[in-house]
């Protein structure tokens, strides 16, 4: 994507504070070519880790299958850690869910609603999760 080029450069610039607090780059090895890949991604701090979503068609995420090694620039500063994807749509429906409990505003760029009563609306939950997987970050 032809927005990730500025996005990189602001995150790895004096600059960073601009983004940082929201967006990281995630460089992982490709596992056939060998190859270092850096994307930018929002991050969502929950718990121990740091979890960002991602839609199932991208490609980035997909040598994070059953976990790996990963640089981070989070915050201006390099971090070593793994990471790992997570697929099955139940976990991510559960993952969304709990997304949406730490930061409530996250649900509108997902297209998921509450219903009158507040709660997350189950079947907008699932569709999200359909076209999503989440990829949880071993915070360092």
């Amino acid at each position: 994507m032809w927005f990730n080029v500025p996005i990189t450069a602001i995150l790895r610039s004096p600059f960073h504070g601009l983004m940082s607090r929201s967006v990281m780059l995630v460089t992982v090895t490709g596992r056939k070519s060998g190859v270092a890949y850096t994307t930018p991604v929002n991050y969502l701090p929950v718990g121990e880790e740091l979890w960002t979503v991602s839609f199932r068609n991208r490609t980035w995420w997909r040598n994070l299958r059953g976990g790996a090694a990963v640089s981070l620039r989070l915050r201006g500063r390099v971090v070593q850690t793994t990471a790992q994807a997570v697929e099955p749509q139940a976990e991510v429906a559960q993952a969304l869910a709990k997304l949406v409990e730490v930061s409530p505003g996250y649900a509108r760029n997902l297209g998921i609603r509450r219903t009158p009563d507040g709660r997350v609306d189950p079947s907008k939950l699932q569709g999200a999760a359909r076209d999503r997987v989440i990829v949880r970050v071993r915070a360092a």
